[in-house]
């Protein structure tokens, strides 16, 4: 791991500790890293009606946009206790778009720090982004 990359972890491993996760039992966490180089970190928090839970890439994302973030992310790290890291679910997929580059890179990681890394268009290629709008 790149010391950003360690960064990334920590953060996403801190977060992942904070989940609610009553319903799944799937305890996520997540750490973007800014274009400022500022770094948000979220947990997965689910809701009974399922419908109402948020992803914790989608939480870090959430953060770092309402708290002046400049809105670009560079890297986004999320990790799960499962054995083989889970990559963010197409919804998430979708929020990255709207703030991600060609140059985004995802990392996906298990708590032993098992990773697996992707640029962004790797993960979604053909995104819809801001850019179908102008």
């Amino acid at each position: 791991m790149t010391e950003i990359q360690k960064k990334l972890f920590d953060a996403a491993c801190d977060a992942q500790k904070r989940a609610h996760a009553p319903y799944s039992s799937a305890f996520i966490g997540a750490a973007v890293l800014m274009a400022d180089g500022s770094i948000y970190s979220g947990c997965n928090v689910e809701n009974a009606s399922f419908g109402g839970t948020v992803c914790a890439e989608r939480v870090a994302i959430f953060k770092a946009v309402s708290e002046g973030a400049p809105k670009q992310v560079k890297e986004v790290l999320v990790v799960s206790d499962a054995e083989k890291p889970w990559p963010p679910c197409g919804f998430c997929r979708q929020v990255i778009a709207e703030f991600a580059t060609e140059q985004t890179m995802i990392h996906t990681a298990n708590l032993q720090g098992k990773m697996k890394s992707f640029a962004f268009p790797e993960i979604f290629p053909e995104a819809f982004t801001p850019k179908h709008l102008d």
